[in-house]
């Protein structure tokens, strides 16, 4: 199938750090944060964390995978769910709690900024590194469009061995597009939220800090 032109990328982050956002008008890798010493309602899997602090990035600018903004190319990810079923350890919050923060691949690659992706999720061995936009072909689209949709991505995520094009489905549709060191709130598109209420929230936020960028409720990003 043809690549969708844009096409678009998703950070998802809590609420909550929307406040550190706006002031530093940047998202900050992992590594920056720490290095910058901003705290942040972590969100991820902390066994992860570990490979994603050590894993070498085989293309340049090279470095760990910490060392770089994550997005997905989708919204409504097989994290999400896991957040919101409270499979994350020490993980407070919920979808409701999480914003989708959505850029597109082809403002990165025209910004000038660092980048590389991966065909699965960036910490698996079977996960290839690429750096160049020509290479995106070499994810499995179909996984991510093919129907039952919802708001133009399909519907479901999760593998199946009964069916051989879905055994590697959720490796898949947490494929990674990873942006180095930081991603200037300029190049963002949009913010969305799980419902109007969580929308208002974050426009009031983001607002308080002269910051002037769409928000929007998209429940059917969510589960």
């Amino acid at each position: 199938m043809a690549i969708p032109s844009p096409l678009r990328i998703f950070h998802i982050t809590a609420i909550s750090n929307l406040p550190k956002i706006a002031k530093t008008k940047k998202l900050y890798s992992n590594a920056q944060l720490r290095k910058k010493k901003i705290e942040y309602g972590n969100i991820a899997y902390q066994g992860a964390q570990g490979k994603r602090a050590t894993k070498l990035v085989a293309k340049p600018p090279g470095g760990v995978i910490h060392d770089y903004v994550p997005f997905y190319f989708a919204p409504r990810s097989p994290m999400l769910f896991a957040i919101n079923r409270g499979n994350v350890p020490d993980c407070p919050y919920r979808q409701a709690d999480i914003v989708h923060i959505v850029t597109t691949v082809e403002a990165i690659a025209g910004s000038g900024l660092s980048y590389v992706f991966y065909d699965y999720n960036a910490t698996l061995d079977i996960a290839t590194c690429y750096s160049h936009v020509r290479d995106l072909d070499k994810i499995n689209w179909p996984l991510f469009f093919e129907n039952p949709r919802l708001d133009g991505y399909c519907q479901y995520w999760y593998s199946r061995m009964d069916e051989a094009k879905y055994v590697l489905r959720q490796e898949t549709r947490q494929a990674e597009f990873l942006i180095y060191d930081s991603v200037p709130l300029e190049l963002i598109t949009t913010v969305c939220a799980s419902d109007q209420a969580k929308a208002d929230e974050a426009r009031t936020i983001l607002e308080a800090a002269n910051i002037d960028l769409p928000v929007e409720a998209k429940p059917s990003w969510y589960f």
